[in-house]
Parts: structure tokens; C-alpha cells; sequence
């Protein structure tokens, strides 16, 4: 498990190009927000989401590999699910 680090941009010390708030938000929601912040990035960008919702930990990378984008890092610290993405 990683630290959270005081930049909301950064995940082990990989910088995201946009971060994605979706505490407190519940299935469906996350991923629906991933699909609007995936349609505007360009291949190769970055995304860092941060998650309160356990479904999270099946419906990203569910997400990730129906799309074809990769998941690089995930983690969970006190309740809270944080993912590192890239678009292909």
C-alpha cells in the first residue's frame, strides 16, 4: 500500500495528467466518470482516481481491459481506493 501523498496528481511518485474525485460516489457513478474524463484524454495520458466504493476494485479493471487501457497502479488506505490509468 502506498502513502497518500500531498499532491493530488501524484501516485508513487507518477505524475497523473487528471485527477478524478469519486469519494462518496456508488456504482455505477465512477466508472461513469471515467468514461467522460477517458473520451476528452488523449492515448498515453493519465489518470488518477480516488474512490470510496468497493465495487471499484472489480469495475476498473473490468474497465481497463474492456477498453483496452492500462491499469498501472492501484492501492487502498483507510477506506480509500486509488487507481493510476493510462489510455492506450
Amino acid at each position: 500500500m502506498s502513502n497518500n501523498d500531498s499532491d493530488s496528481h501524484t501516485f508513487d511518485n507518477t505524475h497523473a495528467d487528471i485527477s478524478v474525485d469519486a469519494c462518496g460516489l456508488f456504482c455505477p457513478e465512477p466508472v461513469m466518470l471515467l468514461h467522460n474524463k477517458f473520451r476528452d484524454m488523449q492515448a498515453g495520458d493519465t489518470l488518477l482516481m480516488t474512490a470510496t466504493d468497493p465495487s471499484t476494485t472489480r469495475d476498473v479493471p473490468k474497465f481497463c481491459l474492456f477498453l483496452g487501457h492500462d491499469l498501472v497502479a492501484r492501492d487502498e488506505q483507510d477506506g480509500v481506493y486509488r487507481y493510476l490509468l493510462r489510455k492506450s
